[in-house]
């Protein structure tokens, strides 16, 4: 049996210009203009022309990399019934939940879209109480890692797997960890993102985001949906609805959901564009996994083929 697992990144996949040449697909710039009239935010200029500070902002940068994961997975999976009947599972890590949301059939693309819009904008302004990030930690134990954290005063927001774990916290507590890294880490990158997300510093944005998910009409999942917060699958929509509000402030499980894909038989892995992150945490924690990174629409005649190879109704 082959299954194909579809996965949407999170914050900090960005880059300047990353929507360029998928704008020059048919229909492409015109479903990205009428997302942005929706949000009343521009996310062909986000896209295309804004500089690196400019997209590091939550507020845009979260909208963007989730019109960005559907705007690619449409060139794939046009509807919901598309991906039910190719893949096996979907997933995303952190803001790229809300993009696995749509494409599982929980939300529909606009109702993802405006809840992301609403998660951006909360969640930068509970960033802006206090000055905090994230940094990525790269080799080392777990265990021995997460107890430094602790001692440090930091969370260990994103535990991905593959020996990568991230930290969050204030910009003290980061310092203070560039100069005392835990044994066995080899390097602490600093990411480009504007908060110390899946903290309790996230908390404020809670309430906001909950009020902003009360009137959605979630549908169950067409296909297996993966929860960040503990790697299980979720059988109903509002359980997603209520995952994805207060998954802002818990931690990121990325290597419980890696595991999910294994014990669902994973044999292929595809990132949604801006693709890159964890299709390289895929390639060192899943052995026999074959993934693929959707970076521009050069990428996509093999995302083809690997769909029907490794597809539910490949033969």
């Amino acid at each position: 049996m082959r299954v194909l697992v579809l996965v949407a990144p999170g914050q900090g996949a960005q880059t300047p210009g990353f929507l360029t040449p998928w704008l020059d697909l048919p229909g492409a710039e015109d479903r990205l203009r009428a997302w942005s009239d929706a949000l009343d935010l521009d996310l062909v200029h986000y896209g295309t022309e804004a500089d690196a500070d400019e997209i590091r902002d939550t507020a845009i940068a979260q909208p963007l990399l989730v019109a960005a994961a559907l705007l690619s997975a449409r060139q794939l999976f046009p509807a919901t019934e598309d991906v039910a009947r190719e893949v096996g599972a979907t997933a995303g890590h952190s803001v790229g939940e809300l993009a696995a949301s749509a494409l599982s059939g929980v939300l529909t693309d606009d109702e993802a879209l405006k809840l992301v819009r609403a998660r951006g904008l909360a969640m930068a302004e509970a960033a802006a109480v206090t000055e905090t990030g994230m940094a990525a930690l790269l080799g080392g134990d777990p265990e021995t890692t997460v107890a430094h954290l602790e001692k440090l005063g930091l969370t260990p927001a994103n535990v991905n797997g593959a020996g990568q774990i991230v930290a969050a916290g204030t910009l003290e507590q980061l310092a203070a960890l560039e100069s005392d890294k835990p044994e066995g880490v080899r390097r602490v990158v600093m990411l480009k993102v504007a908060g110390a997300f899946h903290t309790e510093h996230m908390l404020p944005a809670v309430a906001k985001l909950e009020a902003a998910a009360a009137s959605l009409d979630a549908a169950a999942p067409a296909v297996p949906y993966v929860s960040n917060r503990d790697g299980l699958a979720v059988a109903t929509g509002a359980e997603v609805v209520t995952r994805l509000v207060g998954q802002v402030a818990n931690p990121v499980r990325w290597d419980l959901c890696m595991e999910t894909f294994q014990d669902l038989g994973a044999t292929a892995l595809i990132e949604l564009c801006p693709g890159g992150t964890l299709t390289g945490i895929a390639k060192r924690a899943l052995p026999g996994v074959k993934p693929l990174a959707l970076k521009t629409p050069d990428n996509l005649d093999a995302a083809r083929t690997l769909i029907a190879e490794h597809s539910s109704t490949a033969e």
